[in-house]
C-alpha cells in the first residue's frame, strides 16, 4: 500500500474528539470543490426527481435528533446491527438515499477520504430548501461519521405522525429547541409529500372516536377522503402543502386555513402554546425564513461525541482500521 494510501485512510479512520468543533467552509484548504459539488449533485437529483430533493433535507432531522448528526441514519443493516433505516419512523417513508450517494461518490472523486457523510446530510438538506425558493445561508462543518447506529434509539426519540404539538415542543426541548424553533422548523414540510398510511386515523378514528378530525377543513378532507379511501393503498402519497415544489410559508396558512396533511401539522395551530407562531409566520415569509435558518444551524449543532470516521460509502463503516491494513 503507498503511503498515499495510508494516509488517506489513517484520516478516514482517525477518531473524533467529543464535541467536534464545527466551522464555515471547513473544507476550503482540504476540498474546497465539496459545498460546489453537494449543489451540483442536488440540483441534477432535483431534476431527475422533484421530490427528491425534499426527502433529502429531511435526513438532517431524522439524523441529528438521533445521537447527534453522525449519519448514523445512513447506514445500511448488518448481521450484527439493525439501524436507523428500520425504525417506526423512517420505515417506508424515509426515500432517496442514492442521492447522497450519488453525492458521496462525485465528492471522493474530487477529495478522497476528506468530507464526511454527515457533513453531506447538512449541506445537502440547506441546498434542498435554496433549490426550491428558500433561504440560504452558511452551514458548519467539521462532523465524522458514527461507527454504529441504533434502531432503538430512533424509535425511541423520533415522533410518529400522531403527535401533537405538546409532545413535540417537550421533544425539540430536549436538544435545546425552542417551541418557536419546533414550529420554524416544522416548515420543511412546505416541500415534499406524506403516505396516506400517515393519516388514516385522522381520516377515520382520530383518538379511537371512528370519526375524522374536525380541524380538517370540510372540502380538504373530502379531497383526502378520495386519496386515502378507507381500504386503499396507503402508500399512495398526498402533496403536504398546497405548493410542494416551492419552499415558502404556504404550509403555515393552509394550517391556518384547516387544510394541514398531517395530525402532528395540524395541532400546531389548535394548540394555544404554538398558535401565535404559525399565524406570525403565515403572514411574515421573511419571519418564517430567518426563524427556519436559525433552528437549522441549531439542529446542526447537535453532537453525540462518541468516536468516529470519514466513511468511504456512506451506507457502510470503514472494513478495516489502519492497523489491520498496515499488517496485511
Amino acid at each position: 500500500m503507498s503511503p498515499v494510501h495510508l494516509l488517506l485512510l489513517f484520516t478516514a479512520v482517525a477518531a473524533a474528539v467529543p464535541g467536534e468543533i464545527l466551522r464555515p467552509r471547513f473544507y476550503r484548504e482540504t476540498c474546497p470543490e465539496a459545498e460546489f459539488i453537494v449543489r451540483r449533485e442536488m440540483r441534477k437529483a432535483m431534476l431527475k426527481e422533484p421530490r427528491s430533493v425534499a426527502s433529502v433535507m429531511r435526513f438532517q432531522f431524522h439524523d441529528c435528533f438521533v445521537n447527534g448528526c453522525d449519519a448514523s441514519l445512513l447506514l445500511d443493516d448488518t448481521p450484527n446491527m439493525v439501524g436507523e433505516k428500520l425504525s417506526l419512523s423512517n420505515i417506508n417513508s424515509l426515500r432517496s438515499f442514492e442521492v447522497v450517494d450519488d453525492i458521496k461518490e462525485a465528492i471522493e472523486k474530487a477529495c478522497p477520504a476528506t468530507v464526511s457523510c454527515a457533513d453531506i446530510v447538512i449541506m445537502a438538506a440547506r441546498d434542498a430548501v435554496a433549490l426550491t425558493g428558500g433561504p440560504d445561508w452558511e452551514v458548519k462543518l467539521g462532523r465524522k461519521d458514527s461507527l454504529t447506529a441504533s434502531q432503538k434509539d430512533s424509535d425511541d426519540i423520533m415522533p410518529s405522525p400522531r403527535a401533537n404539538a405538546t409532545s413535540l415542543v417537550d421533544l425539540f426541548r430536549r436538544f435545546n429547541l425552542s417551541a418557536k424553533d419546533m414550529v420554524a422548523l416544522s416548515g420543511s414540510h412546505s416541500i415534499g409529500e406524506g403516505r396516506c398510511f400517515s393519516i388514516m386515523f385522522r381520516l377515520y378514528n382520530q383518538s379511537g372516536s371512528g370519526k375524522p378530525d374536525p380541524a380538517l377543513e370540510p372540502s380538504f378532507r373530502e379531497k383526502l377522503n378520495k386519496l386515502c379511501p378507507l381500504g386503499g393503498d396507503e402508500n399512495v402519497t398526498g402533496d403536504l402543502d398546497a405548493t410542494p415544489r416551492v419552499f415558502d410559508n404556504q404550509y403555515f396558512k393552509d394550517l391556518v386555513s384547516g387544510r394541514g396533511f398531517l395530525n402532528s401539522d395540524q395541532t400546531l395551530y389548535t394548540s394555544p402554546e404554538t398558535r401565535g407562531y404559525v399565524e406570525m409566520f403565515s403572514e411574515d415569509q421573511e419571519e418564517f425564513f430567518r426563524a427556519f435558518v436559525e433552528g437549522m444551524v441549531k439542529m446542526g449543532d447537535l453532537q453525540s461525541g462518541r468516536p468516529g470516521e470519514i466513511r468511504f460509502n456512506c451506507r457502510v463503516v470503514n472494513r478495516k482500521p489502519l492497523n489491520v491494513l498496515l499488517e496485511s
